[in-house]
């Protein structure tokens, strides 16, 4: 089988540089284009130097001609530019892994309120396939375009899920209080995660209302079938990776045992690759998957009351971006799930 050609727009961001990351040792991928209208010209190994001998090419020019020539385009650009080249692409055959939110929301005057502009290609938002693989696995396998999920919300579906497809919860009041490291705002300048302003700070943001929240009660929902009532703040903690998600859900009925709760969540991801389930009593560290395309989680039941909680951590630039839209081209293009992504988490 011929290694698949792909093509990345927008690679000078953290994203884009841990999607390269990744896939300098995937065997199965040829890397041909990778676009960026600053550095056009520019070696990749220059502008990222950890890249030296693993990365052989240069930015150019975003050109829609040179991208059709490939078999898969990632899109790790601002929300809002997928949305503009996507249909040509997709016309011409190529496969299409979108790491930003114009195909994530699929009600259009909900997506055009929370991020403040005009959808470009609203049709195309009903045929992309969400790519969380531990939910939409046979979905992804026969999709053109995949709107891959973000950070926080791969994090806080992937904890409550088993709580929800067992019906074990209410729903009129599920929390999700999250925090991320800085690097989650992006690699563009901003005085608010400048060394000297984040560091030795923690602060809440966002708190009325994040982009992600309709995206995370749009998962929620589909899986519970019905509406939920979620509060959602997020965090911005002094680190440069990891997101960190603390749970709180109220039992319908207090007979339910956190014994019983630890093997539900056991028995739900027992065949998933990237998600490890800890023994009960654990505290999950983001420092326990940094690097990783791995969601760790650990289930508590405090005081043996009806209230449940829920950690759950991951690297919001490799399971909650680049980590997991690689983990989706595999299934779209049949590879071995696990191809590119046996990364062992970093420590210290």
């Amino acid at each position: 089988m011929a290694k698949i050609k792909a093509g990345i727009v927008g690679g000078t961001g953290y994203t884009g540089v841990e999607l390269l990351r990744i896939l300098a040792n995937h065997p199965e991928v040829d890397l041909q284009v990778i676009t960026s209208r600053s550095e056009a010209g520019l070696p990749v190994s220059d502008l990222y130097p950890n890249l030296r001998g693993f990365m052989d090419i240069q930015f150019t020019e975003p050109d829609v001609k040179a991208l059709k020539n490939c078999d898969l385009v990632f899109f790790a650009t601002p929300n809002g530019v997928a949305m503009k080249m996507v249909p040509e692409l997709i016309e011409a055959g190529v496969k299409v892994i979108d790491l930003a939110a114009d195909f994530r929301i699929k009600d259009i005057s909900v997506w055009e309120h929370w991020y403040g502009m005009t959808h470009a290609c609203p049709d195309y938002v009903a045929q992309a396939v969400y790519g969380l693989p531990e939910v939409n696995r046979e979905a992804i396998k026969q999709a053109r375009l995949i709107a891959n999920p973000g950070c926080y919300p791969t994090a806080v579906q992937l904890g409550f899920l088993p709580l929800l497809e067992n019906r074990l919860i209410n729903t009129d009041f599920l929390v999700a209080d999250c925090k991320s490291g800085v690097s989650g705002a992006g690699r563009g300048a901003n005085v608010g995660t400048l060394l000297c302003e984040a560091s030795e700070s923690f602060k809440a943001y966002a708190v009325p209302g994040h982009r992600h929240l309709p995206e995370i009660k749009q998962g929620l929902e589909l899986e519970h079938k019905s509406a939920v009532d979620l509060t959602f703040v997020p965090h911005l903690t002094p680190m440069i990776r990891g997101i960190e998600a603390t749970l709180y859900a109220k039992a319908k009925t207090n007979t339910v045992s956190v014994e019983e709760i630890q093997k539900l969540f056991e028995q739900r991801y027992q065949d998933e690759p990237f998600v490890d389930v800890l023994p009960a009593g654990s505290h999950p560290e983001t420092r326990t998957v940094k690097g990783s395309n791995l969601c760790r989680i650990a289930v508590h039941q405090p005081q043996d009351n009806d209230t449940i909680v829920v950690l759950s951590v991951i690297d919001n630039l490799v399971k909650g971006a680049a980590g997991q839209a690689v983990q989706n081209m595999n299934l779209a293009f049949d590879l071995d799930e696990q191809a590119g992504l046996g990364i062992v988490p970093l420590m210290p």
